[in-house]
């Protein structure tokens, strides 16, 4: 089992430390959180062990978990990797994109391994219609949310839409030619509604919606590509695949059959698969722990969560 510790013990690190502690592919040696007071009290309620400084956890672990404000990113990660530990990061990658690449330097340099916590690549939903996903020509997403203080200190694109932009730069396999994009912001300092279009060179439009000041939460996503029409819910864990073919030249009583202005007929069937439960949290720490053991590249790699930043920052920049 590896050596693992968590550094930043917030809602979401809170979480992490009890998913690793219940894994059979992780031995839990601790925390470290820079907010004494908290630390002592996640300590006293959950019995995790509570490290006073970075220095120490690190030196103890195999693995750091970094699950610290996306500022502090890069200098935890480094501190890890020059000791040679593996890294785990939680999403943006880093605050900037030129951090991000020193990351991967450093990890380069140092052979150790780095995975990115871009979690709705683990989504059942996701999971269950991945391989269907083969060149969508447009795609559409909205990720909505209902107001929480929690994150307004970066702009709802570092947020919330740079789940979608890493989920549309695993299935667009093309370049970005153009980025045009607007953002309002409505209660924080930073935008907290956005609409971005991305067009690649293959011809691919995507076009992404987030806001963190809805009445009600979405994170739904729908692809098109020839003969298909793909919907992922992420919030609910469903899917939807609507497929076309050729039509019989006699169709059954209940086929659905549509006939365009050239007279093609194509029948229209779903083709849904079931969607496996599962924790994707738990999934993505996981497949980073065989990813060490094996020696494989791990699902989520740090030149994916650079590429996403990347097209963040392009994003935020037309603002």
């Amino acid at each position: 089992m590896l050596k693992a510790g968590v550094l930043g013990a917030g809602h979401l690190g809170k979480i992490h430390l009890r998913l690793l502690n219940q894994s059979n592919k992780y031995n839990l040696i601790g925390f470290y959180d820079a907010d004494e007071v908290n630390a002592k009290k996640v300590e006293a309620e959950f019995g995790y062990k509570y490290f006073n400084t970075i220095e120490a956890l690190i030196d103890a672990v195999d693995v750091v978990d970094i699950v610290t404000p996306t500022l502090s990113h890069y200098d935890c990660a480094k501190q890890a990797i020059l000791k040679g530990k593996h890294i785990f990061i939680e999403k943006p990658i880093t605050n900037t994109v030129e951090e991000a690449e020193a990351i991967r330097t450093l990890v380069a340099e140092h052979n150790v391994k780095g995975q990115v916590g871009h979690v709705e690549r683990f989504n059942p939903a996701f999971k269950a219609v991945r391989d269907q996903i083969t060149n969508p020509m447009f795609i559409e997403t909205h990720r909505l949310a209902e107001f929480n203080p929690r994150g307004t200190d970066v702009p709802v694109v570092l947020d919330l839409m740079i789940h979608d932009i890493d989920i549309i730069l695993s299935v667009v396999k093309s370049k970005v030619k153009h980025i045009s994009a607007s953002g309002v912001s409505v209660i924080s300092d930073t935008p907290d509604i956005a609409n971005a279009r991305i067009e690649f060179v293959n011809g691919c439009v995507a076009n992404l919606t987030a806001s963190r000041i809805s009445l009600k939460n979405m994170r739904k996503t729908r692809f098109f590509q020839k003969d298909a029409y793909i919907s992922v819910d992420f919030l609910e864990k469903k899917c939807e695949v609507v497929k076309m073919k050729d039509a019989p030249e006699n169709p059954g009583d209940f086929d659905m059959v549509l006939q365009n202005a050239e007279g093609v007929k194509k029948q229209i069937y779903f083709d849904n698969p079931e969607v496996a439960n599962n924790n994707a949290i738990l999934d993505e720490l996981e497949t980073f722990a065989d990813a060490i053991n094996t020696n494989t590249k791990p699902i989520v790699t740090l030149h994916d969560g650079t590429e996403a930043l990347r097209v963040a920052t392009m994003i935020i920049d037309q603002f």
